[in-house]
């Protein structure tokens, strides 16, 4: 995408472990995407075959005003609850949403409200980022407050409002905290329900609320740590924008980056008290800097079955890594770090149980799946846009650095399409988190092409393809599967439903 980067110019039984390890998940939620990159480790593992790429069975607007040519906004994950009900975040204007519920067979929209959430200002607008436990929906609102819709599978449902910083300090003075106080990343639960985000202050409130991270227990009691103040760094000014908290996947520590608007940590939080564990400074692997973190950038940490963290930065010096910028790479309690991926700006890691790629002979027991585009124009880059299954334990020298290591290709694949802005290009890839089916060995990946392919990890090859539309530059989108093998994916501000060979249904309003 030319003006985007311009403006910053094993086995079976591991996947059984897998699945069991998913811990928002109970066996009557398999098959559900409650969160952002699926689940709390933000794994992008779906624990249901997607079916074949053959045919949209329907589709809905995710921006009821998009803006003329590229579109430079991170649009909201989709849901699927286990019922297969589709929620629908959707930008309804300026700045201004909406969720909806889908009915995931039909696209009958089932029903919608309104949220007072608004965008924090950023490069790219950030996308209204919901999370699902049990029977309950829960979507950020404003003044730093969490609507919660019960029953999301239903027409009708309850809804109430959650304050981290407590319901009557905000009756106190509703206006300073409607003002002055904006959730600035997707929610994340955990397994026992508690409620996690990041939050941003803007101006005084009458508690002297700081920019920080939120944790709201199922009992409806808040606390909150300041990010400057937990961090142990005073220059520290917020969460990450767009960055979804990350459980370990014990459940006891939560993972979160924060950052001055250059620079930043990620961070490792008890994920009771909200309590310092660690903090990992995030270094650019080969120059020594401190590695840049870009408001643009939907990244967020993914954690790995044995517990590894990984983080996508901003290489430092600009763009002397092609824009790609690295994908980081700890121990779970951030005391070590380890071999980082050669991609991660922009995107969140998805596992790969290593028995999905018959072809590895290595001894890692999963494997990582990346975006791999090399920007034509950014410094040395050539325009060949590629996609990733990388092993995080061996290493390789870099392609663009060949002085740093980095995590060794398992395979890669090129994009189909040439791109007409360089020759010898092709267009890029357009996910910041992709979807993973171990049952057909396939990656489900969307392109700026206009395409949703499969990438077929047994063939190494694009065995499947439907096109969404005719191709458009536009900030990364997610990529989701629903419970009965339905893929979803944004393009040109539209969320497609797609499935085996079906009549295509009509736009809904």
């Amino acid at each position: 995408m030319e003006s985007k980067r311009s403006r910053f110019v094993a086995s079976i039984i591991f996947f059984s472990i897998c699945v069991t390890t998913l811990t928002s998940f109970s066996a009557a939620q398999t098959g559900a995407w409650l969160t952002h990159s699926h689940d709390e480790q933000h794994t992008a593992l779906s624990t249901v075959q997607s079916q074949p790429l053959a045919a949209i069975h329907w589709h809905v607007p995710v921006d009821l005003a998009p803006p003329q040519g590229e579109i430079f906004i991170h649009y909201g994950s989709p849901l699927v609850t286990a019922a297969n009900t589709v929620i629908v975040p959707v930008k309804t204007g300026n700045n201004s949403f909406r969720v909806e519920a889908h009915n995931g067979a039909t696209g009958k929209r089932l029903w919608t409200f309104n949220t007072g959430w608004q965008a924090p200002g950023a490069e790219f607008v950030p996308g209204l980022g919901p999370t699902i436990f049990g029977n309950q929906l829960f979507v950020p609102d404003l003044a730093g407050r969490v609507l919660v819709r019960q029953s999301p599978d239903l027409a009708k449902g309850a809804l109430t409002r959650l304050y981290f910083y407590g319901k009557k300090n905000y009756a106190k003075n509703p206006i300073a905290y409607q003002q002055n106080v904006q959730i600035n990343t997707p929610l994340t639960t955990d397994a026992s329900g508690n409620l996690y985000f990041g939050f941003v202050v803007l101006g005084a409130t009458p508690l002297n609320l700081k920019s920080g991270i939120a944790r709201i227990a199922p009992n409806g009691t808040g606390t909150w740590v300041s990010a400057a103040t937990v961090s142990g760094d005073p220059t520290i000014t917020e969460p990450s924008m767009s960055c979804a908290p990350a459980l370990s996947t014990d459940g006891s520590l939560l993972y979160i980056a924060v950052d001055n608007g250059t620079s930043g940590y990620l961070l490792a939080l008890n994920s009771t008290s909200l309590a310092l564990v660690n903090r990992a400074l995030l270094i650019d692997p080969s120059s020594g800097q401190d590695a840049l973190i870009f408001n643009a950038s939907s990244a967020t940490p993914t954690v790995g079955p044995d517990g590894d963290v990984y983080f996508g930065v901003v290489e430092n010096p600009f763009p002397n890594h092609n824009d790609r910028g690295w994908l980081l790479h700890f121990n779970s309690d951030l005391t070590k770090t380890k071999i980082p991926g050669s991609f991660g700006w922009d995107d969140t890691a998805s596992v790969v149980p290593a028995s999905m790629v018959p072809s590895y002979k290595g001894s890692s027991s999963y494997l990582l799946m990346t975006k791999y585009n090399n920007y034509g124009g950014i410094g040395t880059g050539d325009g060949k846009n590629r996609i990733a299954i990388l092993d995080p334990n061996a290493t390789e020298n870099d392609p663009i650095i060949p002085s740093t290591l980095v995590m060794k290709e398992v395979l890669t694949i090129l994009g189909v399409t040439p791109d007409p802005n360089w020759p010898g290009g092709v267009k890029e890839w357009c996910i910041n988190t992709a979807a993973v089916d171990p049952f057909t060995k396939s990656v489900l990946a969307n392109s700026e092409d206009g395409n949703l392919y499969r990438w077929d990890l047994t063939s190494n090859s694009l065995s499947q393809v439907v096109t969404l539309s005719s191709g458009i530059g536009e900030a990364y989108t997610p990529t989701v599967i629903g419970p009965d093998g339905t893929a979803y994916a944004i393009n040109e501000a539209i969320l497609d439903a797609i499935g085996t060979k079906a009549k295509k249904a009509p736009l809904q309003p």
